[in-house]
């Protein structure tokens, strides 16, 4: 069985690659995808240059290649048409498992990064290829940058309300995509998966409390109040009224639930937040 990653220099993707070999996996039945090559170099598996931009990268990159992970795109706005570039090749090649990286309940969320996650679901239905569908809730990495002002500051500012999170750690999510890739009796399943706690963002500055040995106050903002914030922290209007929104949505409960299926998946508890944010930091 040949594997290919795409998005393999990323840090999702090269997690995988070093999941699937933990787990037994030949490298040289791994594909790394990558835009630039050179970047890939040291992974350890087999290279193929992919764009998710190229139709003819792609092809050449599925030649021979059995299953697929298709790791989102990070190109706001064009990641649809992106994918699916990808399902089409694939589905031409006769891909036997083709497995996505969406996001939570992505056909109704409401979550501002929904809309692409969905179409791109639909295209993998309409495909009719043997699909497994990932919906990872948010990465607890996503919070780094936010640790370290918080606790440089003594603040942790954002317009998340009371909203829960049910975030976990890439490594978490990165195992999950590689039991789903070499067992069998996932096709045809989409799966929610999420933190085992669903913290608040009191949670969120307690923790990087603990982490940095100071007090660290949570501090509720309005869209609005939030909206002038990130401008005035030098982000233009469309890149702050996205992350505002963004936190609306959490405030609103996209990313509260969890039911275990992550854990179950992996075979082992998810990665708690403290320790998340400490290996992140």
């Amino acid at each position: 069985m040949t594997i290919l990653v795409t998005g393999a220099t990323g840090q999702l993707g090269r997690l995988v690659i070093q999941s699937l070999i933990e787990r037994g996996v030949d490298p040289q039945s791994i594909v790394a995808g990558a835009r630039d090559v050179a970047k890939a170099e040291g992974l350890g598996v087999r290279i193929a240059r992919l764009d998710y931009t190229e139709p003819a990268s792609i092809a050449s990159a599925l030649e021979g290649v059995d299953s697929v992970l298709l790791i989102s795109g990070s190109e706001v706005g064009q990641r649809a048409a992106q994918h699916a570039a990808v399902i089409d090749a694939a589905k031409s090649a006769g891909v036997a498992k083709f497995v996505y990286t969406s996001a939570p309940k992505a056909t109704t969320s409401d979550l501002v990064l929904a809309p692409e996650h969905k179409a791109t679901e639909e295209a993998i239905a309409a495909s009719g290829l043997p699909a497994v569908i990932l919906r990872n809730n948010w990465y607890t990495e996503n919070y780094a940058a936010d640790a370290a002002r918080a606790a440089e500051t003594g603040v942790l500012a954002s317009g998340a309300g009371d909203g829960r999170v049910a975030s976990a750690s890439r490594k978490d999510f990165a195992d999950a995509a590689a039991v789903v890739l070499i067992e069998d009796g996932h096709v045809g399943r989409t799966y929610e998966l999420g933190g085992d706690v669903a913290w608040t963002y009191e949670d969120l500055a307690a923790a990087i409390a603990e982490i940095s040995g100071r007090d660290v106050e949570y501090r509720r903002l309005a869209f609005d109040e939030q909206l002038a914030a990130l401008q005035a922290a030098g982000l233009d209007e469309g890149t702050a009224g996205f992350v505002a929104a963004l936190d609306a949505g959490i405030a609103g409960g996209a990313l509260a639930d969890t039911d275990g299926t992550l854990a179950r998946l992996i075979g082992r508890p998810t990665t708690p937040l403290v320790e998340g944010l400490r290996a992140a930091a």
